[in-house]
């Protein structure tokens, strides 16, 4: 996939921002991304302002992912050959409040309908509200998840590492999924 370093450089960049604060490397992304570029029924769905490479979401099967985002699902008996993961949307910020991530959440639905998926999942960060790196003013993505008819589900919860800005090791962060059935 030609769009691979790029990619990579609009994950490394926006996952830098709070909640993620990710101390991103691009070799990593691009070897992360051909996941999504290269497994059967999986898209990447990319956002372009000319030549430029805005934004960009990614989904699989959920079936295709990683053991410890498969490992919730399944202790809580459900059938991940029905679910439908979404791997993350980044949006770099002139082009947030414009529709794009509506966008984005569409075209991943329509991904999942299409290879008869009948629920979809996603999961984000839980950072303290306290943080020191939380900026003034920040407001959390999940009433605009809730628009989009997914549901918290605290009791689905998975563990992902990765460096925080300014840390000199990887530290294990607690990921909570959202669900919609579709």
């Amino acid at each position: 996939m030609p769009l691979l370093p790029e990619l990579a450089r609009l994950r490394v960049c926006v996952f830098r921002e709070f909640p993620y604060l990710y101390e991103g490397n691009p070799a990593y992304e691009q070897a992360y991304l051909r996941t999504y570029a290269e497994a059967s029924g999986a898209a990447v769905i990319v956002a372009l302002d000319g030549e430029h490479v805005a934004g960009a979401s990614t989904c699989l099967p959920l079936s295709l992912e990683t053991a410890n985002v498969q490992k919730p699902f399944l202790e809580a008996g459900e059938d991940v050959s029905k679910i439908f993961y979404f791997g993350e949307s980044v949006l770099e910020a002139p082009y947030r409040g414009q529709g794009i991530g509506v966008e984005f959440f569409a075209a991943r639905e329509a991904q999942a309908r299409a290879s008869l998926h009948t629920i979809t999942a996603f999961c984000a960060v839980q950072r303290p509200a306290t943080h020191k790196l939380r900026p003034a003013g920040y407001v959390p993505l999940d009433d605009f998840w809730r628009r989009r008819g997914y549901a918290k589900r605290p009791e689905l919860t998975c563990a992902m590492s990765w460096r925080d800005v300014g840390e000199a090791a990887e530290s294990e962060k607690t990921m909570t999924f959202w669900t919609r059935t579709l």
